[in-house]
């Protein structure tokens, strides 16, 4: 029998990205976004919004877990955060549950802790909420959720902080942040066969040189990261200069999203 997987937000970033590295054999990945997907082998497509209850029930008919990727995955206004990734993660753990779905991974970020200032050291795994922007709020309420669907109704869920996910670091920053795709399906896989996780919070990030972030709780369900940043850090270093935690964009963890060109309530305000 096979092992099925949703994926919510299949078409997005992360998701093109861990699509191909997360089929296997025994497994059947189930695709879900708004924009248009070809099935591959072993794969199923459902054309539909996180934010639609009946859709992501008949989503979750039958699936062993969710990995719930789905949302706007930059900063937006309130009502579409509130709509897309609030109400929409809530939609998606609820539609688990009466589905009978027992684990979720939800996607999380480390604007869920944006401003957490990089002179405190070592960010802890459940590093309080200092959100960075609207999205930031976002995840923050998404954890929130997880949380509460794991002690009401026992579900596992484990909310990953992922820092910046790309084939390679695009600056200085991501050279603490980056979780190189192939880490990154090391992680997401760890969180599939973990036993009894209950709920946790782990970041997810490759294992950097210049690291940031603790990998205490990631190791712990079974993450062996085998990429490092480094290799990339001269190339980006001779284009950008020696990064400075000091000055800005490295003195919080979330980097640009802490400055004054992400501050949205003013901006629609006309302020």
């Amino acid at each position: 029998m096979s092992e099925r997987i949703l994926l919510t937000g299949a078409a997005g970033g992360v998701g093109t990205l861990m699509r191909p590295r997360l089929g296997k054999p025994g497994r059947v990945l189930r695709l879900l976004d708004i924009a248009e997907i070809t099935a591959g082998d072993s794969e199923e497509v459902i054309r539909a919004s996180v934010t639609d209850m009946d859709a992501m029930e008949r989503a979750c008919a039958g699936v062993d877990a969710v990995l719930h990727l789905g949302g706007h995955s930059l900063e937006a206004s309130w009502k579409d955060v509130l709509d897309v990734n609030i109400n929409g993660t809530y939609t998606v753990f609820e539609a688990a549950r009466r589905q009978g779905v027992r684990r979720v991974i939800f996607a999380s970020s480390n604007h869920a802790v944006g401003f957490v200032p990089r002179s405190a050291g070592e960010v802890g795994d459940y590093a309080f909420p200092r959100p960075d922007t609207n999205y930031g709020v976002g995840k923050v309420a998404g954890e929130a959720i997880g949380s509460h669907y794991a002690d009401r109704y026992g579900m596992d869920v484990i909310s990953v902080r992922i820092g910046s996910c790309f084939e390679k670091p695009r600056d200085t920053r991501m050279l603490s942040t980056w979780m190189s795709p192939d880490d990154g399906a090391r992680l997401f896989e760890a969180c599939l066969s973990t036993p009894n996780p209950g709920y946790r919070v782990v970041w997810g990030v490759s294992d950097n040189t210049r690291g940031w972030f603790s990998l205490a709780e990631a190791k712990a369900i079974g993450y062996l990261p085998q990429d490092d940043s480094e290799v990339f850090a001269a190339e980006l270093i001779a284009e950008h200069g020696e990064p400075r935690l000091d000055e800005d964009p490295h003195r919080f963890v979330g980097g640009a999203w802490c400055g004054p060109d992400m501050d949205t309530a003013r901006k629609e305000a006309g302020q």
